[in-house]
């Protein structure tokens, strides 16, 4: 068990891993043939001067032929010019191969995280989400951009080099190609070793990021409850945890680095032994000898560095594919029934959920919502109201039982079609880092200006929009920042409104709400309302009291069902909730004028300064 560790080590490259790479360098076939034509122009290229060498000491030297310096000059001189364009030329083509590369394996690596199911978030940080989409691609530089064009390309050069090694001195190229033999075993090797450690690298990176993002998101509560210190030593371990890694992979390089001195070091020694004496025989001139340690420096010189460049990109095309093989939410929709519109008939039919297998959320829920009712969800903390939203809005499928829309399966429609019909008031009121309109045309980007303001006047968006120089287009920050919670409220119910959908979600839509601002959106509210489908949790009596229906749950089963009037006559669980909720704001939500008589109450056996309980 000790052992269990360090066996990542030891991986080889996945199919999955082969597969990605093929398919990088299929769809960016074009970019890289050029590359590497003009790789192959440069390497040629390259071997003139080292080649004009043998030239210079055997024929301009040693048989003193002066006249043939300036052929030797011009001819190494145009070759340094062609090095130096098809040099450029191929940075300018593999670094813009290698940057569309990454940018298109961003976009689908986004595409595909966006299509992942509600579950896989929520266990998920964001930043370590950010990572894998941002970083993890970063490596496939080396893969499409020079690392596989210059591998390819110094095969070739290779291949040239060592015939003409072969050509000098064939007994030392022997040698030679078996000391190479060891160089490249030992590269395979390092090979296993290096490629999980920059796995984890990139996890490790993700993991401090995610943490510092959550830290940074965060602030004000951090600083409320003076939690800089210990936010500071998380931070600190997860950094020296990566630096250790880093470290680590720091010293495999430099051990391949030493390697290949070592490798280099004993060719040379090969070289003044057997070259001297080829020399000394005169089976080798001295500008054979010079030229054959040009050569095979071109040989065994950048096999080290090319080896850790695939080694990387191999190891961000292993996370990227980890991320591929998850299963989306949409993944059924090609065999699902398209849906055009909906009703917004829903049922569920004996529905049971667990978020943990065994512990059951939700037990055995039916009930049923006509189209255009409104049916209020109250409970307790934990009751299963969330959960039971979460179903209808197929951020969860059910453990067993079914749910209806319009008389169809929720789970053979087409997912994508179903949401579309969906708005949502949810109680967090996410706003994005953008302008108010923009905001509240998140559902509808298209929409017209005059259409934005009028869902913003409906759910009385104006009255604090017109406080702002650039009203609508006032920027409201990350996380709408910039505004107050109740802002933020009516700026969702906005853009619910703009929706228009069929089926409406309002998830405690005035929790952030004053009792005078909530007094001013209600209309809104019964505006959005009417003639959809709506499900509402909430606590305020001026939401409840409307519903069509009320389902009471405790411990995620249905324990009462009915209209206001109907529940507090029962003196059942409902009356317990709304004695202790509402017995010293009744007046104040009770509009002036309308007839409403309660039950008389149970007495309150709960202290009077108990907190009151939330349906």
């Amino acid at each position: 068990m000790a052992d269990a560790p360090t066996r990542p080590a030891k991986k080889t490259i996945t199919p999955g891993a082969w597969q990605e790479a093929r398919a990088l360098v299929y769809a960016h076939r074009g970019r890289l043939g050029l590359g590497l034509a003009l790789l192959l122009v440069n390497r040629l290229a390259g071997l003139v001067l080292p080649s004009s060498s043998k030239w210079v000491i055997d024929r301009v030297i040693n048989q003193h032929h002066p006249e043939l310096l300036l052929p030797l000059a011009l001819a190494a001189g145009g070759a340094t010019v062609v090095q130096a364009i098809t040099g450029f030329g191929l940075s300018q083509i593999l670094g813009v191969a290698a940057q569309r590369a990454i940018t298109d394996m961003r976009r689908t690596v986004q595409a595909y995280v966006l299509r992942l199911p509600i579950s896989y978030f929520d266990s998920t940080k964001s930043g370590i989400l950010i990572s894998r989409i941002m970083n993890d691609a970063e490596g496939i530089r080396n893969l499409v951009g020079t690392g596989l064009v210059q591998l390819v390309g110094g095969l070739v050069t290779a291949a040239l080099a060592l015939g003409v090694l072969f050509y000098l001195n064939w007994r030392l190229t022997l040698i030679a190609i078996l000391i190479l033999a060891c160089f490249g075993g030992g590269m395979a090797y390092a090979f296993t070793r290096l490629r999980p450690l920059f796995r984890d690298r990139a996890k490790l990176n993700a993991e401090v990021t995610g943490r510092l993002g959550e830290t940074l998101g965060g602030i004000r509560i951090v600083k409320a409850y003076r939690a800089e210190r210990s936010e500071r030593l998380v931070f600190t371990r997860g950094a020296n945890t990566l630096f250790r890694n880093i470290a680590t992979t720091m010293t495999g390089i430099s051990a391949v680095g030493a390697f290949a001195t070592i490798i280099i070091g004993a060719i040379g020694i090969l070289m003044i032994l057997e070259g001297g004496h080829a020399i000394l025989s005169g089976a080798m001139t001295l500008g054979d000898f010079f030229m054959y340690g040009v050569f095979i420096g071109l040989v065994a010189l950048p096999l080290a560095s090319i080896g850790t460049q695939i080694t990387e990109a191999f190891a961000g095309l292993d996370r990227i594919r980890e991320i591929r093989r998850l299963v989306t939410e949409d993944a059924e929709d090609g065999a699902r029934t398209p849906l055009a519109e909906v009703a917004g008939d829903v049922a569920f039919e004996n529905v049971s959920f667990e978020y943990v297998p065994g512990a059951e959320v939700l037990k055995h829920v039916s009930f049923h919502a006509a189209t255009g009712s409104t049916t209020a969800l109250v409970g307790s903390s934990g009751a299963g109201k969330s959960t039971l939203i979460n179903l209808v809005l197929t951020f969860n499928r059910p453990k067993s039982g079914r749910i209806f829309v319009d008389g169809r399966d929720l789970a053979t429609l087409r997912l994508a079609d179903y949401r579309r019909q969906l708005g949502v008031v949810l109680q967090d009121n996410f706003l994005f880092d953008g302008t108010i309109a923009e905001n509240i045309a998140f559902a509808r980007p298209h929409a017209t200006r005059d259409d934005i303001e009028e869902a913003a006047r409906i759910a009385h968006c104006d009255e604090f929009v017109r406080r702002f120089e650039k009203g609508y287009d006032t920027v409201v920050g990350e996380r709408g920042v910039k505004l107050s919670g109740g802002e933020r409220q009516r700026v969702s119910i906005a853009r619910a409104i703009l929706a228009d959908p069929r089926i409406l979600i309002l998830d405690e839509a005035t929790s952030s709400l004053d009792s005078e601002s909530e007094a001013a959106i209600q209309d809104g509210l019964r505006t959005l309302r009417r003639g959809r489908t709506t499900f509402v949790i909430a606590h305020r009596l001026s939401t409840i009291r409307s519903a069509d229906q009320i389902l009471v749950m405790e411990g995620g089963e249905i324990v009462e069902r009915g209209t206001h009037a109907g529940l507090l006559a029962k003196h059942g669980r409902y009356r317990q909730l709304y004695d202790k909720q509402y017995r010293f704001e009744q007046d104040l939500f009770v509009n002036p004028g309308e007839d409403f008589t309660p039950e008389p109450e149970a007495p309150v056996t709960a202290p009077p300064l108990t907190p009151p309980a939330r349906l």
